[in-house]
C-alpha cells in the first residue's frame, strides 16, 4: 500500500482532529490557518480517503464497572490461509475481543480482551476452544495496571522528514 500524499495543512488537520474530535469547523480552520470552507473540503477529502476513519469517545470503563483487561497470545495449529481466515472471521464477531493483531514471531496473534471478570474471560476462551477454530496454544496476561494507552499518534515522529 502506498502512502497518501499529504501537505503540511492536511497534517495539521489530522493532528488537530485526532486530539479533539469535537473541535468545531470554525476552530479547526483557525487552528490550521485556513478559511472554513477550504478547511471543511480538506477534512471531507481526508475522511473519504479513509485517512480519518472515524470519531470516537474514549470511555473510562473502570469508572463505570469493574472489568478485566486481558492480553492473549494465540498460536494456530495450522498455517494455511483458510485457517487464518476462519480464526479472524470468528474473532471479528466477538465483542469482548476489542483488538486483534496478526504478528510475526513466536505466536500468530495478540488479542486484547475486555471481560466482566477473569471467569468471564475463561468462559470466552473455553467457547473459542469448543468452536475448533484452529487454536493450538494460547497464553494469558492479565493487565494489572495501565501505564500508558495513547490514542493520539505522534505524527511528527512517524512521518518522513520531508513532510
Amino acid at each position: 500500500m502506498t502512502a497518501a500524499k499529504l501537505d503540511a495543512i492536511d497534517l495539521k488537520i489530522v493532528d488537530a482532529i485526532q486530539r479533539d474530535g469535537r473541535i468545531t469547523k470554525l476552530a479547526l480552520a483557525d487552528k490550521v490557518g485556513l478559511s472554513p470552507t477550504p478547511c471543511w473540503m480538506r477534512l471531507r477529502k481526508l475522511e473519504k480517503a479513509g485517512i480519518i476513519s472515524g470519531y470516537h469517545a474514549r470511555i473510562a470503563m473502570r469508572l463505570i464497572a469493574p472489568i478485566a483487561t486481558v492480553l492473549m497470545e494465540v498460536s494456530l495449529a495450522s498455517h494455511r490461509q483458510a485457517d487464518f481466515d476462519r480464526f479472524e472471521r470468528t474473532i471479528r464477531d466477538l465483542s469482548e475481543i476489542v483488538a486483534c493483531w496478526s504478528v510475526g514471531g513466536g505466536v500468530d496473534y495478540v488479542l486484547k480482551v475486555m471481560a466482566h471478570d477473569i471467569d468471564a474471560y475463561q468462559r470466552l476462551v473455553d467457547a473459542l476452544l469448543e468452536r475448533e477454530i484452529g487454536i493450538d496454544r494460547y497464553f494469558t496476561y492479565i493487565v494489572t495496571k495501565t501505564v500508558k494507552d495513547e490514542t493520539v499518534l505522534p505524527l511528527a515522529d512517524l512521518l518522513p522528514p520531508q513532510l
